[in-house]
């Protein structure tokens, strides 16, 4: 017994064994490669294509990028300067930025009126997006349409003031009825405040631009990706809530109220967006009285609204479909009336469900503002397709314009879809 205790006491360890790396094969960049490049053969020849077209944009964009001119007044001295060389004209880009963000006839020395209408709506927009802000920050949220449009566009000072007083009292007036009928609250409101703008526009004297403080800027003056944005946010803005509006009408148990939107919802679907365009272009002044001058980029606006509307309807009608009987019936158990019920448990837990309906049909929808180029509004795609590419020093240059385009409407759109990403994270909607 005390010789085998004394021999298996001699292979007793009495150091610790040093820690050791892993296996090459096991960690690090050739773990991640193993199982996501070369798993299988087939992946591993997959793999090795995709590598080579890779290969082959990159050798044939990277000399061009990486080559590009910036400074030249034309293309022909960009020319003159690659003298036969592969590489990009940038210089377009440095020589016409103002055209492409503000259009061409929009004055150069009011650039900063849009620039800090831009810089204000991210402030007016971050309550709203991210509701862990102070609830307060919502009174300029509210406030911040009627300071845009006086910034971007200027001119008398009582216009933005008189749609703020119209629809202050059309808020009042909901809140009052409101809680008697829905129905009653939301027209009377809407009566209230048309009512206040055609009382308020008699006040104000046809030449109060003349004399107005900041100098008045006609839509027609604007242009390039400032009226793509103006666009995409003025309508995505409107839309929602009129889509929820028509989503609930929808599914109204008054028929009247519910055919109104089904036909509403069914024809504009049924309609391309081009052609509500040329409508809007066209034929929509003959709607309005013989004396009043409808400015284009209003019309425009209805326009899109309508369309991006009846498809946000129906995104939100999916989500109000979704939900399980019981919801209705726990409101009804509460005893809340129709528009608690709603406002409370129906419509929140609807439009978590919506949220990647919605975010797909808004960033369409800023896509598709390019289109007004077709009804000859120069926004960034038609100011390259008209005046700069008719021009005789930019003339000819194609691909510099038009990656510029894609690549703020790709900044823009790709920043919408992670900012859904991050709120449907943040709701868990597919967890609940």
């Amino acid at each position: 017994m005390t010789d085998t205790s004394q021999h298996s006491a001699s292979f007793v360890r009495t150091e610790t064994i040093p820690e050791r790396a892993p296996p090459l094969a096991a960690s690090g960049p050739v773990k991640w490669m193993r199982e996501n490049l070369f798993a299988t053969p087939a992946n591993s020849v997959l793999t090795i294509v995709a590598a080579y077209f890779i290969y082959l944009i990159l050798a044939g964009t990277l000399p061009w990028l990486l080559n590009g001119v910036w400074s030249t007044d034309s293309l022909s001295e960009c020319r003159d300067v690659l003298d036969g060389a592969v590489g990009a004209c940038f210089s377009v880009l440095t020589e016409r930025w103002n055209q492409l963000l503000f259009g061409f006839q929009y004055p150069s020395e009011l650039y900063w009126r849009p620039g800090l209408a831009l810089i204000l709506l991210f402030i007016a927009g971050a309550p709203v997006l991210f509701f862990d802000l102070p609830r307060k920050l919502l009174i300029f949220t509210a406030l911040y349409p009627f300071i845009a449009y006086y910034l971007i566009w200027g001119g008398a000072l009582g216009v933005p003031v008189l749609a703020l007083v119209g629809c202050v009292a059309g808020y009042l007036v909901y809140r009052r009825f409101v809680t008697g009928n829905f129905a009653i609250g939301f027209f009377g409101g809407i009566v209230a405040a048309v009512f206040v703008w055609i009382l308020g526009g008699l006040l104000i004297p046809e030449n109060a631009n003349e004399t107005a403080m900041m100098t008045a800027v006609p839509s027609r003056d604007l242009g390039g990706f400032m009226l793509n944005m103006m666009l995409g946010v003025t309508c995505v803005s409107l839309s929602v809530p009129l889509g929820i509006v028509l989503a609930l009408g929808r599914q109204s148990s008054m028929p009247l109220i519910k055919w109104i939107c089904v036909i509403f919802i069914e024809f504009i679907r049924g309609v391309p967006l081009i052609t509500l365009l040329f409508v809007a272009s066209v034929m929509l002044a003959y709607f309005f009285p013989p004396e009043s001058t409808v400015d284009l980029f209003l019309r425009v606006v209805i326009m899109i609204t309508m369309f991006s509307s009846a498809y946000i309807a129906e995104v939100i009608r999916g989500g109000l479909a979704a939900l399980p009987k019981g919801q209705y019936e726990g409101a009804d158990s509460l005893g809340l009336d129709y528009t608690q019920a709603t406002r409370l448990i129906i419509l929140p837990q609807a439009l978590k469900i919506s949220i990647p309906g919605i975010v797909n049909v808004a960033v369409g929808l800023f896509k598709d503002t390019t289109l007004v180029s077709v009804i000859s509004m120069f926004d960034l795609v038609g100011m390259i397709r008209g005046p700069i590419l008719a021009s005789t020093d930019w003339g000819g240059v194609y691909w510099e314009l038009y990656g510029f385009a894609a690549l703020l409407f790709f900044v823009v759109c790709y920043g919408i879809s992670q900012y859904s990403q991050w709120l449907e994270r943040r709701l868990a909607t597919d967890h609940r």
